[in-house]
This record gives C-alpha cells, sequence and structure tokens, in this order.
C-alpha cells in the first residue's frame, strides 16, 4: 500500500513518520524549502515515547510520482482548497483520501472534488508541533488516528490493507465501524473546547474555577450534543462521560488548537468549527445561545486579523 502524507508538520510528520518505522510505504508531499531540510537533517520527531530521526521518500509538486492508494490529508480548513488542488494529481481511480482534519464541513468539499468513493473518514488525537530547528515534537504521549469507510462495507479491502499497514507503529490506531459517530463525536467536543478557550482566553481549568465557567463550558457541550443528536448522532455514554471528565477538570491546563492558534495571532478556524456547528444548529432549529456568542467573538477576532 503506498501512502501519500501531504506536508510534514507536526501532525503529518508525526503519524507519516511513526508509519514508516514500521515498515509502511510512505511518501511525504512537501514544499521545496521543507524538502531540502528534510533532505539535509531528516525526519526528526522528538517525543516523550521515544525519539527518532528517519530518512523518508520525498515529492514536491513538480516531482509528483503517478498515484497512491492512501492520501492523507491534515491541513487546516482554511488551506482545504489549496490542499486539494495539491493531491489531485495523486488521486487515481481507486485512491482515497483520508482527512484527519478537525470539525465535519471538509467531507462535503472533499466528496464533491474527489467523488464519495473516494472518501474516508477520519480524525486524529495528537498534540503536536514543529519545533524552531524544523523537528516535529509531540506533547504529551497520547497520539491516536481512526480511519473507516463513510458507506458499503466496513472492513473493506483497502480499510483491512491500512489497518495492517498501521498495526505496528508507534501510536494507537483503529479501523472504526461507525466512523460517522467517532467523527460527530470528535467535533461536539472540539467545538466546545474551541468555543469556551477561545472565548474564554484560558485553559479548562481558569474557566472551570471562575464563578460560573463550569456552567458554561457544559452548557455549550449541551447545545453541540443537541445537534449531533437531532442530526442522528446522539454522542455515547462513554464518549460523553470522557468528555465531561476534561471539560469540568479544575486543574487541567487543556486549550484548543484554535485557542493556541488565536494567541499568536493566526488564522482560526472558526467558521469550519464553531460556525459550522451554530449554523447546523440553526438548521434544525435549535438554540445555540453560548456557541453563538463564541463564534461572534471569533469573527470579531478575524475581522480585526483581516484589517492589519
Amino acid at each position: 500500500m503506498r501512502m501519500l502524507f501531504l506536508g510534514a508538520g507536526g501532525t503529518g510528520g508525526y503519524f507519516g513518520g511513526r508509519a514508516i518505522e514500521a515498515g509502511a510505504d510512505v511518501t511525504f508531499l512537501v514544499r521545496e524549502p521543507r524538502a531540502t531540510r528534510l533532505r539535509e537533517q531528516g525526519l526528526r520527531i522528538k517525543s516523550p515515547v521515544g525519539d527518532s530521526v528517519i530518512q523518508p521518500k520525498l515529492v514536491t509538486a513538480d516531482t509528483l510520482d503517478g498515484h497512491y492508494d492512501i492520501v492523507v490529508l491534515g491541513c487546516k480548513a482554511y488551506d482545504l482548497d489549496s490542499a486539494m488542488d495539491a493531491i489531485e494529481p495523486a488521486m487515481g481511480p481507486d485512491s482515497a483520501v483520508l482527512p484527519i482534519m478537525n470539525g465535519m464541513a471538509h467531507f462535503d468539499a472533499l466528496e464533491l472534488r474527489f467523488g464519495p468513493h473516494r472518501v474516508l473518514g477520519g480524525l486524529c488525537q495528537i498534540i503536536a508541533t514543529l519545533g524552531p530547528e524544523g523537528e516535529v515534537v509531540q506533547m504529551g504521549k497520547n497520539a491516536s488516528l481512526v480511519f473507516g469507510e463513510r458507506a458499503g462495507d466496513p472492513r473493506s479491502a483497502r480499510c483491512v490493507a491500512l489497518e495492517s499497514a498501521l498495526a505496528k507503529a508507534n501510536f494507537t490506531s483503529r479501523l472504526s465501524d461507525n466512523i460517522h459517530q467517532d467523527n460527530w463525536e470528535k467535533f461536539v467536543f472540539l467545538c466546545t473546547l474551541a468555543a469556551a478557550t477561545c472565548l474564554m482566553r484560558g485553559p479548562v481549568g481558569l474557566i472551570v474555577r471562575s464563578d460560573d465557567g463550569a456552567d458554561i463550558i457544559l452548557s455549550m457541550l449541551g447545545e453541540a450534543q443537541a445537534i449531533a443528536a437531532a442530526s442522528g448522532f446522539k454522542v455515547r455514554p462513554e464518549a460523553d462521560t470522557a468528555a465531561r471528565k476534561v471539560l469540568s477538570d479544575a486543574d487541567s491546563p487543556v486549550t484548543a488548537s484554535m485557542f493556541r492558534d488565536l494567541n499568536q495571532g493566526l488564522p482560526v478556524e472558526a467558521d469550519h468549527i464553531v460556525g459550522d456547528m451554530v449554523k447546523r444548529g440553526a438548521a434544525l432549529g435549535i438554540a445555540t445561545p453560548y456557541l453563538r456568542v463564541a463564534y461572534s467573538h471569533l469573527q470579531v477576532y478575524l475581522a480585526q486579523r483581516a484589517a492589519r
């Protein structure tokens, strides 16, 4: 199975690099400056579960070498159009794109561009970034990747082959028999975490310790869960318990990646995550007062950023 990872940043670099270590046939599609650094220094991973230096196979837009079985897409939502342009030459009739992006709205765009049969469902859990010298830095020990068919046989030949290719990698991978449910449950949790930490400009622990913070963050969770349920994907008890544990921890330093981007003055996936949830709620007639406030706050941030 030939796999292509778009980019070799924190997320793609970690999962692709660990897959190479496990013997998977992985190539990275990168821009020339990143390719030059990787050729000179290798793909360096710094992680609590073990450091590594890997010499990966690399292609650029000018040297892309035919079609791949699986194309892994881990870009930000605001880069989706350019990402689809970049991977299109790698997508043959039997290729499949595996997005491990945040949110849900990208699935419609990918299916429109490549056809539903060439789009898998996917998500990941990791906190990783690029260090000052271009190294992949994993923060914390947890890293997981979940994937599955959005229609048809959950244990299709391509998904079983991918399951086998990733089985020995130094992260948790799982072939899901209900990837829509898994995607919705991450969407609900991430939307809540992003809305709360961006609105309050701080980690979960500080929010929960404020006078009304615990009620506010759990009200946001309730709004998102109501939308999921009305969409046919009621959050399962175990996912609800796990979300509430994280979102009610008064000692938690956890923030959303959106908050970390916002804190650095970077673009944020406001429309793709919080905005999309708010719009889905409006279409279903579900009130989302707390999420609407958070989304308005993010829109103001983006407007101010655009005016600089």
